[in-house]
This record gives C-alpha cells, structure tokens and sequence, in this order.
C-alpha cells in the first residue's frame, strides 16, 4: 500500500475513535445520565472522581481529531509527509494523555454514597471498600457506567497510539521514498526527497 493511501486509511480510522474519547468523557460528567452531579460538583461538592476533570477524552480527542484532519489530507495529496509526522506526534501526545488519565480512573475508583451511609459523604471507592458501591448505591450503576465509560477511552486511546505511532513511521517512508500520487504540490517534501536521492 502506498504512503498517500495508508495515511488517509489510517485518518479515516482516527475519527470515530477521537469522537469516541470526546463523547465518553463528556457523558462522564453526568452519572447516571443525570445532570444533578455536575451541578452539585459546580458548588463545591465532591460527586465526580477527578479524572473526569482533567478531561482526557476531550483533550486527548480534539489532540488526536486535528492531526487526523491534517493526515487525512495528506492521503488525498500525496504531499506532504513530513508534516504529518510532526502532525502524528501530536496525536500519540493526545492518546498517551488520554489513556494515561482513563487508567488512572480506573485504578482508583469513583465517587459514591451506599444507602446504608446517608450521614456519611460522598466518598472516593477504590479496591475493598469498591464494592459498597456495586449495589443500591448513589448514583446508580455509577459502577457500570465508570467502568463502561473509562474503559472505552483506554481502549480507544490505545488504538489512537497505534495508529498515530504507524503513521509516524509512514510518513518517514514517504519522505524517504515519496508517495504514489505523481502530483506532489509539496514543496518541503519534494526537496527532502530529492536531497536524500543526490546524497
């Protein structure tokens, strides 16, 4: 498969996996599909785990969604390559950040109240006192819905890395031995190329 091919493929993959990572984390902020937690949070409440504010799935997505756009014209081009290396760079930045922030959500567990301790606050639920919140807990099915939620992200962030990761070593074959498309508009990589070919 040529290099202008292979980076539109693999821009074509990227988006519904950065739009996957904005759209987790954002429901990430209302539990239950409820809107009271955000707002209790607003006044200074503790009712979400801290990584779902550290944002991420959005961070790490829009990281990830501008590199694809640009890798995605790339492909159309064939021009270009070397851009998209630095382009691609960015988006292992966003997937490493958001992976590495859905793994740490995972790890230490989520904000909840079991019924049987209404006179004690919300609290942070990790390893032994994790399962209190598995059954008749405020919110409910905050369980399912983190664990659903944050494993999403780090799966869709580890397959952001990979394909970020490849289209770095794609686009240094393309500047190394130029794409298929004949028409390179591309100044930068005409001249990378044809300097390697002299030397």
């Amino acid at each position: 498969m040529c290099t202008g091919k292979c980076s539109k493929f693999i821009a074509i993959c990227l988006y519904p996996l950065a739009l996957l990572s904005i759209i987790c984390n954002i429901f990430l902020f209302f539990p239950d599909f409820q809107t009271i937690y955000s707002k209790k949070e607003a006044e200074g409440l503790h009712r979400l785990t801290d990584e779902i504010k550290y944002m991420g799935g959005v961070g790490g997505g829009i990281l990830v969604l501008i590199p694809a756009i640009h890798i995605h014209s790339t492909g159309r081009q064939g021009c270009c390559m070397f851009l998209s290396i630095i382009f691609a760079a960015v988006g292992v930045a966003g997937a490493l950040y958001s992976g590495t922030i859905a793994a740490v959500g995972l790890i230490h567990g989520k904000v909840c109240r079991y019924e049987n301790e209404l006179s004690i606050p919300f609290q942070r639920r990790n390893r032994g006192s994790f399962s209190l919140c598995l059954w008749r807990a405020t919110p409910e099915n905050i369980v399912v819905f983190n664990i659903g939620l944050f494993s999403a992200l780090l799966v869709a962030a580890c397959l952001e890395l990979l394909l970020c990761g490849f289209q770095v070593l794609n686009g240094l074959f393309g500047c190394i031995c130029g794409t298929c498309n004949h028409k390179e508009v591309c100044t930068l990589d005409t001249k990378v190329t044809s300097f390697l070919k002299v030397k």
